[in-house]
């Protein structure tokens, strides 16, 4: 962080550890998120806040700006810090001022960050990105662009073919655990090729409305 601040235009927003001083500053922020939760029945309920901070034992060089998530949730108290030392009143080229405000940092930034890990473990999980046991560059290179391919390919048959479904917001490993990996007979004749789904097969309906949705997309030409 210190290596960060002494650069003119090199920003951080990093995850903080709780601590007894930490809780004690928002103390009064999650007795508001917990009467909102009250109020809210089951609804998860978030409060930020942001304070300046300084470690007691000097291993910090300064005081920080420290956004506070006081957050309810069904299973209890669930609070959240960040250290950064991006500006609440935005940084000079940046047109939108209100961008990094206590709320829209943590969730418009933070979060994307985890919501980036993601992604990068669907790709490892997945679809096994990180199989480059080659002995040679090249084809190690080669097989994560196949991998990083196939993620853009199911993120399109995702978000063009199964939005509003069950499976809009379902991991690549879903969609292909469900939609992909099924059992079919496929016969072969002179001019076409038959694929035959078996009748038992419990999403022939959200595999339907799938394929409808991606033929009745236009072609791409230059």
């Amino acid at each position: 962080m210190t290596w960060c601040e002494s650069q003119p235009t090199v920003y951080y927003c990093l995850g903080l550890g709780k601590n007894s001083v930490l809780l004690e500053r928002i103390d009064q922020a999650m007795m508001d998120a917990r009467a909102r939760h009250c109020l809210a029945g089951a609804a998860p309920t978030r409060v930020f806040c942001e304070f300046e901070y300084e470690t007691k034992s000097g291993t910090w060089s300064r005081a920080r700006r420290i956004i506070g998530k006081a957050e309810v949730t069904a299973q209890g108290d669930n609070p959240r810090f960040i250290v950064t030392n991006l500006p609440a009143t935005g940084v000079r080229e940046e047109a939108d001022k209100t961008r990094f405000t206590a709320a829209r940092l943590y969730e418009e930034i933070y979060c994307a960050r985890g919501e980036m890990e993601n992604v990068l473990k669907q790709q490892v999980l997945d679809l096994e990105a990180d199989r480059m046991s080659t002995h040679y560059l090249a084809s190690n290179q080669l097989r994560l662009w196949l991998a990083t391919f196939a993620y853009l390919l199911m993120e399109r048959v995702r978000t063009l073919g199964l939005f509003g479904s069950q499976l809009a917001q379902a991991t690549v490993g879903s969609v292909r655990l469900k939609l992909l990996k099924v059992a079919a007979q496929v016969t072969v004749s002179v001019r076409r090729v038959y694929v035959q789904l078996s009748s038992a097969y419990p999403l022939q309906e959200l595999f339907a409305l799938c394929h409808g949705r991606l033929m009745r997309l236009p072609l791409w030409s230059d």
